[in-house]
């Protein structure tokens, strides 16, 4: 540890330090600032140049009297201590306890910005993962060391809808859940409340890690809590070998400070103010997920991210997008309706699912059933437009089926209440009981050998 103070800032704004004529400081060093009452915060040098040094207070400038205010750079970067006493413990983004017990010590910490992993020795993705959510499960399978984001808009139930996977999520044939590092940013003090008492309610609080940031603390604290939840992570997968799932909410929250400080440091904005390089900072958080060859654990992550004025094309969801391997999205009329959960099936999706599924991880017929479920349900949205327009007494025997397959469809297999815990094998035969309502005929893209083995249709309608 550096043994020297400074008194050289010559600047506070929006979080940041501005200190001058300071030699040989490196970037991403460890700072501590006493003010003049003697309170120390924390600080990171996030810009380092001959004339100035930049430094990012972790618990925000106010109140900072200048003239009074000594800084020490630690010569090292910012970790956290790990052991795996971590589980069932709840931590600020500083990797403090709040959770009123002693902080926690060993031997091991580990730098938040993790280690690079080579990319020739990480492992594809595989293995099905059951959420016991049918919406997710039989048409937007997660697999491990998958990256699946939830897009939803303000006021809908993605809280909710991220404590049902953490509570459920499971890899089919093995007893022991998850372990979860749960990682909350910008969060209301009810909601933080809300994941603390759910999880306490479940049983599972013991196998989670939470670090909570609430909206009434500084938002530069946003920026380091997923990097110390995601080293957590990969302590608990590469370390003790175990599967982990991260949930992160409310990454927008994390975006807007990450804004909030680039328009402090002046640097240029891009799209709707946000800096330029959002998407590859986005990228350093999600693809720490993953798996590595040759070790049993792994990372798979669902962060959540709220979409401002539910525009699935603004820079958050866009650019998390084109970072992740899919998204699951969450409808207004479908909870308008009371669906839960209300998963909005066209834009989602799953692009590592074929990868998981089928009959070496859940069912033979499993694809083929998904594919026949997101073809019949477009088909059946066609049908309620026309329906809206001409009435559906004028519709004919067929598009009357499709009519009442989607309202099945909603009310059945998407929704589910947020106790029910379904298994991939339930999920499958719920889909057949729903395709059972149309038409063999119009079923094409299962085969011959799932219509006669699972296909019950009874001519519930004349067709024309």
């Amino acid at each position: 540890m550096s043994g020297k103070e400074y008194r050289l800032a010559s600047a506070a704004r929006g979080g940041l330090l501005f200190m001058r004529g300071v030699p040989g400081v490196g970037l991403g060093d460890r700072v501590v600032v006493r003010d003049h009452s003697g309170r120390r915060r924390n600080g990171q040098v996030i810009r380092t140049s001959n004339e100035m040094v930049l430094i990012q207070v972790l618990e925000g400038t106010d109140d900072l009297d200048l003239e009074r205010t000594w800084v020490r750079f630690l010569d090292e970067p910012f970790d956290i201590p790990l052991s795996p006493d971590i589980l069932g413990r709840v931590f600020n983004g500083l990797g403090q306890p709040r959770d009123g017990r002693p902080p926690l010590f060993s031997k091991i910490r580990r730098n938040v910005n993790g280690a690079p992993v080579n990319p020739a020795a990480r492992a594809y993705p595989r293995e099905f993962i059951q959420t016991g959510l049918s919406a997710v499960d039989g048409l937007n399978s997660l697999v491990r060391g998958q990256k699946l984001p939830i897009f939803s808009g303000s006021g809908l139930p993605h809280n909710r809808l991220a404590a049902q996977i953490v509570r459920q999520a499971r890899l089919p044939g093995e007893e022991s859940h998850f372990a979860v590092v749960f990682a909350a940013m910008g969060v209301s003090y009810s909601d933080a409340n809300f994941f603390k008492e759910t999880f306490a309610d479940s049983g599972v609080l013991r196998n989670v890690v939470m670090f909570l940031n609430l909206a009434d603390e500084p938002a530069i604290e946003r920026l380091i809590l997923p990097r110390a939840a995601l080293t957590t992570a990969e302590y608990l997968a590469f370390t003790l070998d175990l599967h982990v799932l991260v949930v992160m909410t409310d990454m927008t929250h994390y975006a807007e400070a990450l804004r909030e400080v680039a328009t402090a440091k002046g640097d240029v904005p891009a799209r709707k103010g946000y800096p330029g390089y959002l998407y590859s900072d986005l990228a350093e958080i999600y693809e720490r997920a993953g798996r590595i060859r040759d070790r049993h654990g792994s990372i798979t992550m669902v962060p959540v991210l709220s979409m401002p004025s539910d525009d699935i094309t603004h820079p958050i969801p866009d650019l998390t997008g084109y970072i992740t391997e899919g998204q699951l999205v969450l409808s207004r009329t479908l909870n308008n309706q009371g669906i839960y959960p209300p998963v909005d099936i066209p834009p989602s999706l799953s692009r590592l699912m074929k990868d998981g599924i089928g009959k070496e991880h859940t069912r033979e017929d499993h694809g083929r059933v998904s594919g026949q479920l997101y073809a019949s349900y477009a088909r059946a949205l066609e049908v309620r437009n026309l329906a809206s327009i001409i009435g559906a007494d004028e519709l004919s025997g067929t598009d009357q089926n499709f009519l009442a397959f989607a309202e099945a469809f909603e009310h059945r297999f998407v929704s589910q209440r947020e106790d029910e815990d379904r298994s991939i094998v339930e999920t499958l035969n719920l889909a057949w009981e729903l395709l059972s309502l149309l038409p063999p005929e119009t079923l094409t893209r299962v085969s011959e050998a799932d219509l006669a083995k699972y296909h019950h249709w009874h001519g519930a309608a004349e067709t024309t």
